[in-house]
């Protein structure tokens, strides 16, 4: 298994396109695994807006006939914005002219910004709570990992993150196909891999009706598959530990998400066993685990990299 480790963009990078990110990221690093494993076919797994960035690669790569990737997962991520939610508050023509316009003193936006805004979103959970119980009453956190991991926040550049918000949120123009990569026209239905699409029933970031929707625009299998609870503990929910539930179905045809959950079959426990089994369906060879670095690629450092801890 390999995971892209994303460095924390500075002012250097303030002119990084979504087309790097798709050449320097995903694409880059299916090269990488060749020389690492001679291997050449991929299941690859995007994760909110990395799953938006895995679905413009997989229409890339069809408009290229690059048939690398044989499946894919998504995690919590939109390619329609029809439904995305409260986060269209934010997003108005002036509101974006005024971020670009804070954008462009630094090359980017501030890691802060971004988690302040998903915080105001579920305030009563992420705000109120620690101002009561830790400022007022004194009480110290409770210590929660998943937590810790949503406040490590990063950078975006801003070229990137302008045209995201501009040509996702603001325009809705994936969906519509009306984006380029390159000479190449982004156009989901030509994405014909099977594809397991997860939603988070709670999620206040990417909406399971807004994921839903999504589904619609792709030419291959879905399966569509709604967890318990929110955009983190929804997906990061071990079978081990026996949490929240599980909704299996149809492929939507629309955004109706009650009506679709009130046919739905709940299953309890982690939406993993599930994935296990489509995935295997997808290809069901093992083999035994390599040692990294026996292939052409040598090993620089222990994951993720020590630029991750850079702070400045």
């Amino acid at each position: 298994m390999f995971c892209i480790s994303w460095v924390n963009p500075d002012a250097h990078l303030a002119k990084k396109s979504l087309e790097d990110y798709v050449r320097q990221g995903p694409i880059a690093a299916l090269d990488a695994i060749k020389l690492a494993t001679g291997e050449e076919k991929v299941h690859a797994i995007g994760y909110c807006v990395g799953g938006t960035l895995l679905a413009v690669t997989l229409a890339a790569m069809a408009a290229w006939h690059d048939e690398r990737i044989v499946s894919a997962t998504l995690f919590a991520a939109q390619v329609d914005f029809t439904y995305a939610g409260d986060l269209k508050v934010f997003v108005d023509e002036e509101q974006i002219a005024a971020l670009e316009q804070k954008m462009a003193e630094r090359g980017y936006l501030e890691a802060g910004a971004m988690a302040n805004v998903f915080n105001m979103l579920r305030s009563n959970d992420l705000i109120w709570p620690y101002v009561i119980n830790n400022y007022l009453k004194g009480k110290a956190p409770f210590p929660f990992d998943l937590l810790y991991w949503n406040s490590d926040a990063t950078r975006l550049p801003a070229a990137n993150h302008s045209f995201y918000l501009r040509n996702c949120y603001l325009e809705n123009n994936l969906a519509k196909g009306k984006i380029m990569i390159g000479n190449a026209p982004i156009d989901l239905r030509s994405i014909t891999v099977p594809i397991y699409n997860l939603a988070t029933r709670e999620d206040h970031i990417a909406p399971a009706k807004s994921v839903m929707f999504g589904s619609k625009l792709f030419g291959g299998d879905i399966k569509f598959v709604v967890s318990g609870s929110g955009h983190i503990a929804g997906v990061v929910n071990p079978p081990d530990k026996k949490k929240y539930q599980f909704w299996t179905g149809p492929r939507p045809r629309n955004a109706d998400i009650d009506g679709w959950l009130a046919k739905a079959k709940e299953y309890p426990g982690s939406w993993w066993p599930d994935w296990l089994v489509w995935l295997n369906r997808q290809s069901s060879t093992e083999v035994p685990a390599r040692i990294p670095g026996d292939g052409a690629l040598k090993v620089i450092e222990d994951a993720p990299g020590s630029y991750v801890r850079v702070r400045d």
